[in-house]
C-alpha cells in the first residue's frame, strides 16, 4: 500500500484518486483470500470485475473505476501488464445517462429552505456551476469581488478556469467574510489561524498559511491539530454537512427529483443554454475538456421534446 500511495502521488492524482485506489486494492485483495497481488494475475483481476457485477451489481463506471485502479496497481505499481480482452481486464460500456435538472422555481424552493452557510455554498453551486468539493476548497484570494470572478484552482483533471460570482449572492458572501476575518484574527492572536497549503509552498512562503488571502471561504467550526508539526490548524467545511442540508432541503421542498448539490451544477449548465449563452462559453464556465461533455445539457433543455409540438397538443 506504500508503494501505490507514492506512486499515485508521484504522478500528482488527486487525494479522492489515491483513497479510490487504495481502497479497490484492499477489496480486491481481502477478496482473493488476503493473498498478495504479486501470486495473482488476469484472472484473478477478472473474476473480481466480474464478482462486482454479477453479485455486487455495482454500475458500469464503479467497474471500470475498479478496473482501473487494479490495472494501475499491477502495470505502474508491480511492473507486470495484465492481459486484455479475451479472457483478460475488460472494461464495462459506460450507458450515456440524462442529469437531473431542477427548474428555476424548483431551485427557488430550495434555496429558501436553506440557511446560512449551506444556502450560501448552494447559490454558488447553482450561481457559478461549481462543483461541491470545488466550492468549499475556495479561498479568500480566489474571490475576486471587483471584476464578478471565481478562480477555481485544481479542479478536477487538475485544471484551473474562472467562473462567474452571481451578484444575488455578493453581499451576503461579503458579510460571511466580514465576520470570518475577525474570528481569523481571533485564531492567529492566540497562536492559530494557520491552514494547509499546496505542495510546497509552505516551504517557500512559510507565513503564507496564517494569511487571510490564504484562508479557507468556508471553514470548519472546529480546528484539528496536524499531525508531525503540533500546529493548531482549520479544515475547510467537510460536504457531508453540505449535503445532509440539501438533502433535507429538497425533501422539505416536496421536489420529487433525485436532486442533490450536483443538480445546482447541472441546472447552472442547462439554465444558460436556455438563455441563448453559447455552448462553449457554458463548457468554459463548467471546466470541461471536451464540448461533447457539455452536449449533455442540449438533451435536457426545457423545450418540450426538443422543440416539437405533441401532436396531442394539436387534437381538434
Amino acid at each position: 500500500m506504500g508503494q501505490l500511495r507514492a506512486a499515485v502521488r508521484a504522478r500528482h492524482y488527486s487525494p479522492r484518486t489515491e483513497q479510490a485506489y487504495v481502497a479497490w486494492v484492499k477489496r480486491f485483495v481481502n477478496f482473493h483470500g488476503r493473498r498478495h497481488p504479486v501470486r495473482l494475475g488476469a484472472a484473478e483481476v477478472q473474476a473480481f470485475l466480474t464478482h462486482l457485477s454479477e453479485r455486487r451489481r455495482v454500475s458500469a463506471s464503479t467497474q471500470n473505476q475498479a478496473a482501473a485502479a487494479l490495472l494501475f496497481l499491477y502495470e505502474t505499481v508491480l511492473g507486470r501488464r495484465l492481459a486484455t480482452a479475451p479472457g483478460g481486464v475488460v472494461h464495462a460500456k459506460e450507458s450515456q445517462r440524462l442529469p437531473v435538472v431542477l427548474t428555476r422555481a424548483e431551485v427557488s424552493a430550495v434555496l429558501r429552505e436553506l440557511r446560512g452557510v449551506p444556502r450560501l455554498v448552494a447559490l454558488l453551486l447553482y450561481g457559478s456551476g461549481l462543483r461541491l468539493l470545488e466550492c468549499l476548497r475556495l479561498r479568500v484570494k480566489d474571490v475576486d469581488f471587483g471584476r464578478g470572478e471565481i478562480r477555481v484552482r485544481a479542479g478536477k483533471g487538475g485544471g484551473d478556469r474562472v467562473t462567474i460570482l452571481p451578484a444575488a449572492g455578493r453581499s451576503e458572501l461579503e458579510q460571511h467574510l466580514a465576520r470570518w476575518r475577525a474570528r481569523h484574527a481571533r485564531d492567529v492572536a492566540s497562536g492559530g489561524g494557520r491552514v494547509w497549503l499546496p505542495g510546497a509552498f509552505e516551504v517557500k512562503a512559510p507565513g503564507a498559511a496564517a494569511e487571510w488571502a490564504w484562508q479557507w471561504v468556508f471553514p470548519a467550526a472546529r480546528t484539528h491539530v496536524e499531525r508531525g508539526t503540533g500546529e493548531l490548524r482549520r479544515h475547510h467545511l467537510h460536504p457531508s454537512a453540505i449535503q445532509r442540508a440539501v438533502r433535507d432541503a429538497v425533501l422539505r421542498a416536496r421536489i420529487a427529483k433525485r436532486a442533490t448539490c450536483h443538480t445546482f451544477r447541472h441546472s447552472f449548465a442547462t439554465h444558460l443554454l436556455e438563455a441563448g449563452y453559447d455552448i462553449r462559453t457554458v463548457q468554459e464556465l463548467l471546466g470541461h475538456h471536451d464540448v461533447r461533455t457539455t452536449m449533455i445539457y442540449t438533451h435536457v433543455l426545457n423545450r418540450g421534446g426538443l422543440g416539437v409540438r405533441s401532436p396531442a397538443d394539436m387534437l381538434p
